[in-house]
């Protein structure tokens, strides 16, 4: 587990200390603050899908492209599956959101945002052949692995190495809210070994080991320890909070 690294600017985000290092990438964790949207989706929600006024949003959203620098931003309807779509040199990008859970590009320029309010955003880069993975993973994609799913893809599709890559799992849900009481339904046996007390499971543990298993080395890993349903000061927690916003990750090949 590392700090991250807090930006405050009049929008505030934080970086992870490791991938802050890459010169190559661009990154942030964006909070809450920083938008114009009004309560419950006070200020910076990203989401059309939470009943928030559009236009609010797609201020939101400008102000982050800005901030990241991006030519570009792409989003996702996130349906909490394993769908991965990868975007190429090339490829021609129309702005409309498509359904998945995962990004990849190697596009330069290209940011590439997630939308989270308990669900760990997680980004995972290779600066061998600069390509970047945005990831949606709430428990139903660590239940289908997405994770090891999108390691695997950068494989086929760009020739990554999981030995070169390098991951960073950002605020969500931490093991002291994580609970799950009908956790023997939906869980694999393979999870039992993450609860730290009754219902209660460790996730970015769970999302640490499945990164391990898919070949990225422990010490390219950081998990930035923030729990949003605790941080609802700075995140944005369906758990806590019902009907409220979605915060933004964003990662993006630099021009």
């Amino acid at each position: 587990m590392s700090d991250p690294c807090w930006i405050q600017k009049e929008i505030p985000y934080i970086q992870f200390p490791g991938l802050s290092q890459e010169p190559n990438l661009a990154h942030g964790v964006f909070t809450r603050h920083g938008g114009v949207s009004a309560p419950p989706f006070d200020t910076l929600n990203t989401s059309y899908a939470v009943g928030d006024h559009q236009e609010n949003v797609t201020e939101n959203i400008r102000k982050i492209t800005d901030v990241i620098q991006a030519q570009e931003l792409m989003y996702m309807n996130q349906v909490h599956g394993d769908e991965i779509h990868v975007l190429r040199k090339g490829d021609r990008i129309n702005g409309e959101a498509i359904d998945a859970d995962a990004m990849i590009t190697d596009i330069p320029g290209l940011a590439l945002m997630i939308k989270q309010a308990d669900c760990q955003g997680a980004i995972i880069y290779d600066p061998q052949k600069a390509v970047v993975a945005n990831v949606h993973c709430g428990w139903r994609g660590n239940v289908q692995n997405i994770l090891g799913g999108v390691v695997s893809r950068l494989n086929k599709e760009f020739g990554c190495r999981p030995s070169d890559l390098h991951a960073a799992i950002g605020p969500s849900l931490g093991p002291c809210c994580a609970e799950f009481v009908g956790y023997a339904e939906i869980f694999p046996r393979d999870f039992d070994r993450f609860m730290v007390r009754e219902n209660h499971f460790d996730m970015w543990a769970v999302s640490c080991w499945q990164l391990t298993e898919a070949g990225i080395k422990p010490e390219h890993i950081e998990t930035a320890g923030i729990c949003t349903k605790c941080k609802t000061d700075w995140f944005f927690s369906y758990r806590a909070e019902g009907t409220t916003g979605r915060f933004g990750t964003v990662a993006m090949i630099t021009p």
